[in-house]
């Protein structure tokens, strides 16, 4: 296939395009050029920023592509801008969505929880919204506007050694370091998914008749409470736990109540996701050892 890629050269959207092009399919690479290639010749690169539309729009005028891959939207305007460029000339597209769209509220959430189809339109920029906000009304506009088939894949927070927004590194640096985290309610449950299986997932979407919201998440939950245990049992350290505390020391992970979701949805469509408990521990570790050295 001939496909593009929106955001592909680092993290989970590195590992879809190597997952990509080990099935040999044609890749186009979308980038500011602030990160470096890392797939050489054997990608198309085009570098330009989406958010000076004038550029975006002539970069991409009369290409076409089998599958459109759109890890950095963000906001409404730019959902409505891509439609515009690709309207009757890609076949579909997957845009990578989030756990924020729903409300964390201490219940399983399942697609139907938040329904974009339905959802009121407000258009505007990135900086005009909370991150769930844009990411719902992205999603909104792309089922308003997009005249080709949308897979919203809702992630909850992916982790990985090589995670540039270090979210659990900063709790294995701050208890190895004796600092302080900050956290609102040590009992809520999360829900995760591994760097490696989100690419995966991203993929097998691309590539499988599926359409719609979907939820992707690994098999299991943990509380703060037990995550920060296991930080402590790798690290022989004990943790400075603080309730509330300052934007400074405030976990990443510091949710009122239980925040996860259910992968029924995706399961029932023939994708088999890994378990929490299975991989989680080892991750820990390997981020901790790289900090002690």
């Amino acid at each position: 296939m001939n496909i593009l890629v929106l955001g592909g050269t680092r993290f989970f959207g590195r590992k879809l395009v190597e997952n990509l092009l080990a099935e040999q399919h044609d890749v186009t690479i979308v980038t500011r050029g602030m990160s470096e290639n890392p797939f050489g010749k054997n990608v198309t690169h085009i570098k330009v920023d989406r958010k000076d539309v004038a550029s975006f729009k002539e970069a991409l005028a009369d290409k076409q592509f089998d599958v459109v891959y759109d890890n950095i939207c963000y906001s409404p305007n730019e959902a409505k801008q891509l439609c515009e460029i690709f309207n009757g000339s890609i076949k579909k597209l997957v845009f990578t969505s989030t756990l924020s769209t729903y409300e964390a509220n201490g219940t399983a959430h399942a697609e139907e929880d938040f329904n974009p189809y339905d959802y009121e339109i407000r258009m505007g920029d990135t900086h005009e919204f909370t991150y769930g906000e844009g990411k719902r009304l992205a999603e909104a506009v792309f089922y308003k506007e997009a005249n080709f088939p949308v897979v919203a894949v809702r992630f909850p927070i992916v982790m990985g050694e090589d995670d540039y927004t270090r979210r659990l590194h900063f709790h294995v640096e701050r208890i190895l370091n004796d600092e302080p985290i900050g956290f609102v309610n040590m009992d809520a449950e999360m829900s995760f998914i591994q760097a490696t299986e989100a690419a995966k997932f991203l993929a097998w979407v691309g590539m499988n008749d599926v359409e719609g919201p979907i939820n992707a998440t690994a098999n299991g939950i943990i509380s703060l409470k037990d995550l920060i245990s296991l930080i402590e049992d790798k690290t022989n350290k004990r943790a400075k736990i603080a309730l509330l505390g300052t934007d400074e020391i405030r976990s990443p992970y510091a949710i009122p109540a239980s925040w996860y979701m259910k992968n029924d949805k995706a399961t029932g469509l023939g994708f088999t996701f890994s378990n929490l408990q299975d991989w989680l521990s080892g991750l820990v570790e390997a981020i901790s050892k790289v900090n002690v050295k």
